[in-house]
């Protein structure tokens, strides 16, 4: 069920609406499923990709349009991908950000990007912290920007 957006969402000033995120949400995860370095790591994990796709337009509903649609809880998943390094989350976030140039206007671009590069580095906090260690620490936020260095 869809949930009105909160009148302060910041998507609503970018032009964000819940068809924009679904277009993003499916490109991408369409390029993540045939990246090399992503691909494996979901495949190995994602069973039912039509309830994952659901969850994860929830999730950027939620974050862009503050909907509040998304209830499940992303560190915990994130914590048990034993594999997870910086340079996934490096992948992801280069191939975020040409998805999102590629799908939305600059205004909802630049603002799912901006968010996807907070939640990024929350996630590799997190763990890090979990691991005792900075393996996944320090990503620069410039990665973030759908171009590739």
């Amino acid at each position: 069920m869809q949930r009105p957006p909160h009148p302060k969402a910041p998507g609503l000033d970018a032009g964000v609406d819940e068809e924009m995120i679904g277009m993003l949400v499916d490109r991408f995860y369409a390029a993540v499923r045939r990246d090399e370095i992503l691909g494996p790591v979901f495949e190995a994990r994602i069973q039912d990709w039509d309830d994952h796709l659901e969850k994860l337009r929830a999730f950027w509903s939620s974050v862009v349009l503050m909907t509040g649609s998304y209830k499940g809880r992303p560190m915990p998943v994130h914590l048990a991908i034993e594999e997870i390094s910086k340079e996934h989350f490096a992948r992801w976030l280069d191939l975020f950000g040409k998805t999102a140039l590629a799908v939305c206007p600059p205004a909802a671009a630049s603002l799912f990007i901006d968010r996807a590069g907070r939640i990024a580095e929350s996630l590799q906090m997190g763990i890090s912290l979990h691991r005792g260690d900075n393996s996944v620490l320090h990503m620069p936020r410039e990665r973030a920007t759908g171009t590739s260095e």
